[in-house]
């Protein structure tokens, strides 16, 4: 069963000349255990379908149709008093930049501390003690003593584990993780992903990787939805999207990855843009800079189609092509 299921969902930004779409009918589901990985340009949606699911879009934002559920339970509904009670407890955030996450102000310990306790029937000492125990698993050396250290004193990769810490404080079922490696050095990147993984598999915690590094998701990821415009356009196994994309834009983007095993000049390219929220072409929205397209990829929009081991919205699939 499914531990998060998100159904045909749509998110518009009303506004003074109309309603623009941001995202549109978005559908995916991830398994206790799993980590799925989201993946796209700059624009794509990445961000906005993780802020969906937590509850924290932005106004105007808001979503317009389709369903979020978690653990079969509709959470898209809620009002922001229950939902605050359901982020945290059972759905973590891990975001881009840790000073965002962080409260100068206050020691780490304290920010552990209070978040276990918001959520969890435990006195102060047993919140302390857990609170050194997450920092030990997050791998922050000497945690008995770095737990009344302020994040200032603390590095960009160790401020990461503390967010992780964070996030993991009080058992939830999932985490949206937000760019969580961008901001770090190549090395530190690979210690974050090895974390994440690690406490993915030994909690049994489903995560959402968002990110625009195919290299983060080749290393961590179970499955991959790679988004468009708005849309999912591909979604598969990893290793099958990264080493057979059956969509034109994720062949793309894995063209464009350099590889060490080839003695290539220039790195292949995509020509063009993302179009504009307001200036989305009518069929497909990757029609204009798809090198494969057709006539009736300029007049009707594909769902995702069947395509070998995983699913793309592309009317190469089509059954009548595709024979």
């Amino acid at each position: 069963m499914s531990l998060l299921e998100v159904k045909n969902l749509v998110v518009e930004f009303p506004g003074r000349r109309g309603t623009l779409r941001a995202l549109d009918d978005i559908s995916f589901s991830i398994a206790p255990g799993e980590i799925l990985g989201v993946v796209g340009e700059s624009g794509a949606g990445k961000s906005l379908t993780g802020a969906a699911i937590i509850g924290l879009l932005e106004s105007p934002g808001r979503v317009a149709s389709g369903e979020i559920r978690l653990e079969g339970q509709r959470i898209d509904q809620l009002s922001e008093a229950q939902m605050h009670h359901i982020r945290g407890r059972r759905i973590g955030a891990i975001f881009q930049d840790p000073l965002t996450s962080l409260n100068p102000l206050y020691t780490v310990g304290r920010q552990l501390t209070e978040t276990i306790q918001a959520h969890l029937p435990v006195n102060a000492a047993e919140a302390r003690r857990r609170a050194i125990a997450l920092l030990q698993d997050t791998g922050i050396p000497a945690a008995g003593q770095r737990i009344d250290h302020y994040p200032h004193q603390f590095s960009g990769g160790m401020r990461q584990r503390v967010v992780i810490a964070l996030a993991l404080a009080a058992e939830p079922q999932l985490i949206v993780a937000d760019e969580p490696t961008t901001a770090l050095d190549v090395s530190i990147q690979a210690q974050i992903i090895t974390l994440l993984k690690n406490i993915c598999h030994s909690r049994g915690a489903a995560v959402m990787l968002i990110t625009h590094d195919m290299g983060v998701i080749a290393e961590t990821c179970d499955r991959v939805a790679v988004l468009y415009a708005g849309r999912v356009v591909e979604i598969g196994p990893v290793h099958e999207v990264i080493n057979h994309p059956a969509h034109p834009y994720t062949a793309g983007l894995m063209a464009s990855i350099p590889d060490m095993a080839q003695d290539r000049e220039r790195l292949n390219q995509i020509d063009g843009a993302m179009p504009r929220l307001n200036a989305i072409p009518p069929g497909c929205a990757f029609n204009p800079r798809c090198p494969r397209r057709f006539d009736r990829c300029t007049a009707e929009r594909p769902e995702l189609l069947p395509a070998g081991a995983t699913r793309a919205a592309c009317w190469l699939h089509a059954p009548e092509v595709a024979a």
